[in-house]
């Protein structure tokens, strides 16, 4: 079996479940939202701010949150090692494909941190 050094103990099998599981919560909470939306009488921002107020839906969004970095990590890693490596060849293609990486890491990490920010107020 061959792995790469940018595979952290990953396969095509784990990424394959992961954008499953995290497509499958994602929905959940859309139509959740869009039903709370539509379903709403007086839908404004009191009715909004007291369906955060609890925590349960602070965590269902934290949930879709993470789903949604996990799931749009995956999908760009595999786009990006695919066309990446097929448009460059040898040494270019890896520094250019772990910048990127690093770009939409550090991307991932700072919407993840400021989603937390706003659903915790820490």
């Amino acid at each position: 079996m061959v792995t790469t050094i940018t595979s952290f103990g990953r396969s095509g099998t784990f990424d394959w479940l992961y954008q499953r599981v995290t497509a499958v919560l994602l929905t959940i909470y859309t139509f959740f939202i869009v039903g709370f939306i539509f379903l709403s009488k007086d839908f404004g921002y009191e009715s909004w701010s007291a369906l955060f107020a609890h925590r349960w839906m602070r965590v269902f969004t934290l949930l879709a949150l993470l789903s949604t970095v996990v799931h749009a990590w995956i999908g760009l890693w595999s786009v990006i090692t695919d066309y990446i490596t097929n448009l460059l060849m040898g040494a270019k293609a890896t520094v250019l494909r772990l910048v990127i990486e690093l770009l939409l890491a550090a991307v991932a990490v700072f919407y993840t941190a400021w989603g937390i920010e706003i659903l915790w107020g820490l």
